[in-house]
């Protein structure tokens, strides 16, 4: 038996990359899986359901259960209905992998209205559209005294967390909410039964090949990599931890993981590095003198 055996997973953005490997160890770990991708570009434009079906011929061959779905997550009806695709086809929902996202890189200075809002809307109105579906299925599966086992793996990222990325201004803050979602949700949804995760990847993937530096910098690195080597890059190497936070026995909740190659590492938010203090009204001057 797998370690994800008769759990049904809806796992956003799985055509591609990193959210494709999900779908795949999920099923061969024996999850039944829906393989949502609304099939865009890089920057959300366009729609193509030939990533989704690909993804689930490629799991149903090799003899493993799974659905297409080409909703648009970045809508609230497009989230409801992948939701209910997962119950309706499979039975149930077991676990949300949050992935999907694109792309629209600029300058804060020449960024322009439709490339802000089209990044947070994939990015941390997809995450939460979703997860608000999700949410009030377990919920109402909790009140009705079947009470879940239910996880939930957000996708933030090391420019939203650890590293600021110039040029991300969009994406950067679509990471960071992503991040303080996760925790909010899993201190409201523990009494439903329901853990809440989120990982900081860094792979190979459409997105980061497309990052000026970064993409680079992988694609030789794949180019190095001896035949049979391990490929430090690969997306292949984010989703075991992935597998691991969706399955029934994991009891972690409410934590952020950085993941790349052979590393994970747990990251910490906001927290104090100095303190000042004062008695009184605070001087202007005082502060200045004061503050680092």
């Amino acid at each position: 038996m797998g370690a994800l055996a008769g759990r049904v997973a809806v796992i956003t953005g799985a055509g591609r990359g990193i959210g494709r490997e999900h779908a795949l160890l999920f099923a061969r770990e024996g999850a039944s899986v829906v393989v949502n991708d609304l099939g865009g570009s890089n920057a959300g434009e366009g729609a193509d359901s030939g990533p989704a079906q690909e993804v689930v011929d490629e799991i149903r061959a090799a003899g493993g259960t799974a659905v297409a779905n080409t909703d648009n997550v970045a809508t609230w009806e497009g989230a409801r209905n992948l939701v209910q695709q997962a119950v309706s086809d499979l039975g149930g929902l077991d676990v949300v992998v949050n992935n999907a996202g694109i792309l629209r890189d600029a300058f804060i200075a020449g960024m322009d209205e439709a490339q802000w809002d089209a990044v947070i809307a994939v990015h941390l109105k997809g995450h939460a559209a979703v997860l608000h579906h999700a949410a009030a299925y377990w919920k109402a599966q909790s009140k009705a005294g079947n009470q879940p086992d239910a996880s939930v793996i957000n996708t933030a990222s090391a420019s939203g967390t650890t590293i600021p990325n110039a040029g991300q201004a969009n994406y950067g803050a679509a990471k960071a909410g992503i991040a303080a979602l996760t925790l909010v949700a899993a201190d409201e949804l523990a009494r439903y039964g329901v853990r809440v995760n989120a990982i900081a990847p860094i792979a190979r993937t459409r997105l980061t090949l497309a990052t000026p530096g970064m993409g680079e910098m992988m694609a030789a690195e794949a180019e190095s990599v001896d035949e049979g080597g391990f490929d430090a890059f690969s997306p292949a190497n984010i989703s075991p931890l992935v597998a691991y936070l969706a399955g029934a026995k994991c009891e972690i909740t409410g934590k952020v993981f950085a993941v790349q190659g052979g590393a994970i590492s747990e990251l910490a938010g906001w927290h104090d590095v100095k303190t000042i203090e004062t008695e009184g009204p605070w001087e202007i001057d005082d502060i200045a003198a004061r503050l680092p």
